[in-house]
C-alpha cells in the first residue's frame, strides 16, 4: 500500500495541509484556514490538528507530519523563536503538542523552514528544476529564502548568509524585510495616500492608480538592489519568487530585472505557487535527518 505523509504550510496569516504520496509526490485535497493574529497558542495547535485531520480524511498509512514553518524557528526541537510574526507561538513546543493531538510519537512530527520547503518543491517539479545553483525567495507577510547547489539545499558556503536567511540582513536604514513584505507595500501606499489597503487591492488598482503603480515599481527596485547586495557572490543561475506577492510579479519584476541587468541570472515566478511548500515538505520527509543536520 502506498505510504503518505501529512504536509503543512504555515504562514503569517494562514495554514494549509494536504496528504502527500511518498511514491509520486502528488497531493490530496488541500485544506486551508486563516488564523487571526490574536489567536492563543492552544487554539492554534487545535487549528493545525483540525486542518490536518480534514486533509487526512479517507487516507491510510500516514507516517507522520512534515511541516513548513517560517523562521526564526528551532526546527530540530520544534520550538518557535519568532517574535515579529506569529508571536503567540514563541517558546511553544509544537512537536510535543501536535504529537499529543494526533496520538503520535513526537519523532513523527518534522519541521523545516518554509522557504527550504518551497525550494525543494520547485527543484523537484517547478521553476528551478534542472538548475545547478538556485535560490527561492518567498514574498509575503515576511521574506523567506533558501539556497541550493546541484539539487541540494545548503545553509552555508560562498555567498550563503547564515542559515540561508536574508530577511534580517542590513539594508539602507534597517533590514531587508522592512522593504520587502506585505506590510512594506501597505505602508508605502498609506504614506502617499493616507489609505491602508490590502496588497491585493493595491495591485488591482495599478491600471488606474499611478500611486499604486509607483509603490510596486519601488518595491521592485528595492528587491533588485537587495538581491544584488546579498546574492551576487553566490552567483545563482535562477532566482524563483513565491509567496502571495509573487502573484503580482508583472508589476515589480521589470524594476528588479533592471537593477540586476548586468548579472547572468534568470528571475522566475514559481510554477507551483501555494503547492510548492507542500510538495517540498513531502520531498523532505525521506531525507529529514540530513536536512536537520545541514541546518545545524
Amino acid at each position: 500500500m502506498e505510504s503518505s505523509v501529512l504536509v503543512y504550510d504555515v504562514g503569517g496569516s494562514h495554514v494549509s495541509a494536504a496528504v502527500c504520496s511518498l511514491d509520486s509526490y502528488k497531493l490530496g485535497p488541500v485544506i486551508s484556514a486563516p488564523h487571526p493574529i490574536d489567536i492563543t497558542s492552544d487554539a492554534f495547535v487545535n487549528l493545525l490538528h483540525s486542518v490536518g485531520g480534514q486533509a487526512m480524511s479517507g487516507f491510510n498509512q500516514i507516517l507522520g507530519a512534515s511541516m513548513a514553518f517560517p523562521g526564526p524557528f528551532d526546527y530540530s526541537a520544534g520550538i518557535s523563536q519568532m517574535t515579529h510574526k506569529i508571536p503567540f507561538l514563541f517558546g511553544v513546543n509544537l512537536r510535543q503538542a501536535l504529537a499529543e493531538r494526533f496520538e503520535w510519537n513526537p519523532v513523527q512530527v518534522f519541521f523545516l523552514n518554509d522557504a527550504t520547503a518551497y525550494l525543494l518543491g520547485e527543484l523537484g517539479s517547478g521553476s528551478a528544476r534542472g538548475m545547478n545553483r538556485a535560490i527561492v525567495i518567498t514574498l509575503g507577510t515576511g521574506i523567506g529564502s533558501a539556497f541550493s547547489v546541484d539539487g541540494q539545499v545548503i545553509m552555508e558556503g560562498r555567498g550563503v548568509p547564515p542559515r540561508g536567511e536574508i530577511w534580517n540582513l542590513p539594508y539602507e536604514d534597517g533590514i531587508i524585510e522592512d522593504v520587502l513584505s506585505t506590510g512594506a507595500i501597505q505602508k508605502a501606499y498609506a504614506l502617499r495616500t493616507g489609505q491602508k489597503r490590502k496588497v491585493i487591492d493595491i495591485a488591482a488598482a495599478v491600471e488606474n492608480d499611478p500611486t499604486a503603480a509607483q509603490v510596486f515599481r519601488e518595491f521592485g527596485h528595492h528587491l533588485g538592489r537587495s538581491l544584488r547586495q546579498t546574492l551576487a557572490l553566490f552567483s545563482p543561475d535562477v532566482v524563483v519568487f513565491g509567496g502571495g506577492i509573487s502573484r503580482a510579479a508583472d508589476l515589480f519584476l521589470p524594476a528588479a530585472e533592471y537593477e540586476l541587468r548586468d548579472l547572468n541570472l534568470s528571475l522566475r515566478v514559481s510554477a507551483l505557487h501555494d503547492r510548492a511548500p507542500l510538495v517540498g515538505a513531502g520531498f523532505a520527509w525521506p531525507k529529514r535527518t540530513s536536512i536537520l543536520q545541514k541546518r545545524g
